[in-house]
């Protein structure tokens, strides 16, 4: 009694768009995903898939009428601006994309609709990561009120989960390890 449990309250949102880019009579299927909002707006970094088909003033075209405008390109990383036609930017993700699940599950069966309920913690409110913050996905409600019956209060952070959760530490030493910010608030 007397604890206080501080959850992430952040949000999966649909960050993976599945597009085709024309060019002349070629297509590419290519594979968006968005990990960063920019300033300007409708422009996110995101990784791409296959990155190397992709040139700046290029257009992926995804479903549900969602354009993503190729602006730069740095390796695997892309920045698109993002249009989308007759609603808003994240209607038009939330429709268009997929929740991107992670490789020991996407690599072990397709995702399904389930996931959209089992890839969320009990505590998702503030829509903006690209995956979810694992440390809570076994809390339950039945936890939750249990904890709350022995006067256990509960206090929300948000913490978006961004891009660094997929990268692999390639390097021998922390100080080699390529680290990406994400963004938080704690209110």
């Amino acid at each position: 009694s007397g604890d206080v449990l501080v959850a992430n309250d952040t949000r999966v949102i649909h960050a993976r768009l599945r597009g085709i880019r024309h060019r002349g009579d070629a297509e590419a299927h290519i594979e968006l995903l968005l990990h960063k909002p920019m300033p300007d707006p409708g422009h996110w970094q995101a990784f791409a898939r296959p990155a190397k088909r992709l040139k700046p003033g290029e257009t992926v075209e995804c479903v549900e009428g969602l354009k993503a405008h190729i602006v730069s390109r740095d390796g695997g990383e892309v920045v698109v601006r993002l249009e989308a036609a007759g609603q808003t930017l994240d209607e038009a993700i939330a429709s268009a994309g997929e929740m991107p699940l992670p490789p020991y599950i996407e690599g072990k069966r397709k995702a399904d609709a389930q996931d959209e309920e089992d890839y969320q913690t009990v505590f998702a409110q503030a829509d903006g990561s690209v995956a979810a913050p694992t440390a809570g996905l076994h809390f339950t409600d039945r936890v939750l009120q249990s904890l709350a019956d022995k006067g256990i209060s509960q206090e929300a952070v948000t913490l978006h989960v961004g891009a660094g959760t997929f990268l692999p530490v390639k390097s021998d030493t922390l100080a080699g390890h390529k680290m990406h910010s994400e963004w938080g608030e704690v209110t």
